[in-house]
């Protein structure tokens, strides 16, 4: 088994928040920094393809739309844009009431997409109305990342909440339709957890979480968290490091924001092997 690793150039690599393979058309990766969105040659040449400057700060959240074809960012500046590949103009643009962190498309309804970031509350908007739609509300102060299950009907949130007393709020489960709450009992340690990943094909997600580990879920109520399998030896530092399941056995790479870059393959449960370049800055994706 082989991982490959595509490194920006130096002055790039500073402020890369994310990385997405494109859907339908492989080959081209996504990536958000600073006040544009790139996207990179992940095959050939390793080289930046298209810069899209349409946000006026820094750019933490950026999502290839599923046909492949478009790209939906938001950022700082509270402007939400989703922007044609071919054409480079927005074929949607919206304001937020909040800086924007984290975007995710419904799986069924592409017109449909939830955003979160510095505020108590996710919003779901519909590019077709351009408006929002509804608003998922809690006790908190940031959305860190955002996570559809059961092709869509419900999903999850991961926020700041760490303290002694805010079991109820680090990871919650929510109706979409609804915005009822479906659960808010389900990660009870005292770390946050900056990124959730769904499983391609078993009924269980991770979560990255600060204590330096990755934690096993079960996609469905109640979302009993493993207690056999947790996956360690990676560092989360200030920044969240996405967790990718990949293969088609049991297998999970993920980077580490310790000294120099890593990626931690995993096969559940140990680490499998890590690949490590000392002179590479952190890898959070």
């Amino acid at each position: 088994e082989q991982c490959l690793v595509y490194r920006a150039p130096e002055d790039y690599q500073q402020g890369l928040d994310q990385s997405y393979m494109r859907p339908i058309t492989h080959g081209e990766t996504l990536g958000a920094n600073k006040m544009a969105r790139q996207v990179w040659n992940a095959v050939d040449s390793g080289h930046c393809l298209q810069t899209y400057s349409v946000h006026s700060e820094a750019v933490r959240a950026a999502r290839w739309s599923p046909c492949g074809r478009r790209i939906l960012s938001g950022g700082f500046d509270f402007a939400l844009h989703l922007t044609d590949l071919e054409t480079g103009t927005q074929v949607f643009s919206g304001r937020s009431d909040f800086r924007v962190t984290t975007l995710k498309f419904h799986p069924k309804d592409h017109n449909v997409f939830l955003c979160g970031g510095f505020s108590s509350e996710i919003k779901a908007w519909d590019m077709r109305t351009g408006k929002v739609v509804k608003g998922y509300k809690a006790t908190i102060q940031q959305t860190l990342d955002i996570l559809f299950l059961q092709e869509g009907s419900s999903f999850l949130s991961s926020t700041d909440a760490s303290t002694r007393d805010s079991a109820d709020r680090t990871i919650i489960a929510w109706d979409f339709r609804t915005a009822a709450k479906i659960s808010n009992q389900i990660y009870h340690e005292r770390y946050t957890c900056p990124s959730l990943a769904l499983h391609p094909r078993e009924p269980v997600f991770l979560a990255q979480s600060n204590g330096n580990y990755l934690a096993l879920f079960s996609s469905v109520w109640p979302y009993r968290m493993s207690r056999r399998r947790r996956y360690e030896g990676h560092k989360v530092g200030n920044a969240g490091v996405a967790p990718s399941p990949a293969g088609p056995e049991s297998v999970v790479l993920l980077g580490t924001m310790g000294s120099g870059s890593s990626v931690c393959l995993h096969r559940a449960p140990p680490l499998t092997c890590a690949l490590r370049d000392t002179k590479a800055p952190p890898c959070a994706s």
